[in-house]
């Protein structure tokens, strides 16, 4: 007796299998999403000072800018200096190796900055770095 199938064997062929493909969209996602520098921006540009010794610094994710009202930005909204220390330790727990870059006017008061850094001290991060602009000779 002859055994009777109930697909024919084109049907059998057009059969694709897709999981070597979706393994390796899955693997693609997940090296992207890990090579990713996550950078959080402050969310306004500000006229920074120029130093003879400024250097670059190419991992800083925890930007904070003061503009020269006194007005403090973190992650694209204000916040008042009493804030910027949660914000901060918030945005470090989110990034551990990330680094806090401050981002002052030049025409920013001494005090406001001073008040801005002890408070990013205070969140235990001690090594906070100020954005300027180099010289141009």
């Amino acid at each position: 007796m002859r055994r009777t199938t109930s697909r024919s064997t084109s049907d059998q062929i057009s059969d694709i299998d897709m999981t070597p493909m979706l393994d390796i969209v899955f693997i693609m996602l997940i090296f992207f999403i890990v090579t990713t520098s996550f950078v959080k921006e402050s969310g306004i540009d500000v006229n920074r000072p120029t130093a003879q010794t400024a250097e670059k610094k190419e991992q800083a994710n925890i930007i904070v800018s003061i503009k020269s009202n006194g007005e403090i930005w973190i992650d694209k909204r204000a916040v008042d200096v009493r804030a910027v220390r949660a914000n901060v330790a918030r945005l470090q727990a989110e990034n551990p190796l990330g680094s806090v870059i401050i981002a002052a006017d030049r025409d920013t008061k001494t005090h406001v900055l001073v008040q801005v850094m002890d408070q990013i001290r205070l969140a235990g991060i001690t090594n906070a770095a100020i954005a300027t602009e180099t010289e141009s000779k």
